[in-house]
């Protein structure tokens, strides 16, 4: 294995085949990574995640790329906008809605978590 592998995670195929309205590509394998995760998420203008996940272990921190949206945090929720970073601990239930022009992130997570670390969770986003 290289030093160093470069890929463009727009080049990855999507991986989401429960909407399509969510596209998320997963560079962790393709980069050959043994100490980080990061993956690229699309969300189309207006959609609302109605279930969230968290994690054992898995620490991640999203950073908004493009447009806009509001991510649910264990009930709360906060607006983001472009350059907007969150920092999520593993315990905490976390969805996301896109704005009107949508939202782009990538995501960044620490070493592979053990098979079984991530459970989905329906949430209830606050009127």
């Amino acid at each position: 294995m290289s030093g160093y592998t470069v890929v463009n995670l727009l080049e990855l195929p999507d991986q989401i085949e429960f909407s399509s309205d969510i596209e998320g590509r997963f560079g962790r394998g393709a980069l050959e990574s043994r100490d980080l995760g990061v993956s690229h998420w699309r969300y189309s203008p207006g959609y609302r995640s109605s279930r969230g996940h968290r994690h054992g272990k898995q620490e991640e921190v999203y950073v908004v790329l493009g447009g806009s949206g509001r991510v649910l945090l264990d009930g709360e929720v906060r607006e983001l906008g472009r350059w907007d970073t969150v920092r999520v601990a593993p315990e905490v239930l976390r969805a996301f809605e896109a704005g009107p022009e949508g939202l782009e992130m990538l995501a960044v997570g620490g070493p592979r978590p053990e098979e079984g670390d991530g459970e989905m969770g329906e949430v209830q986003w606050p009127e």
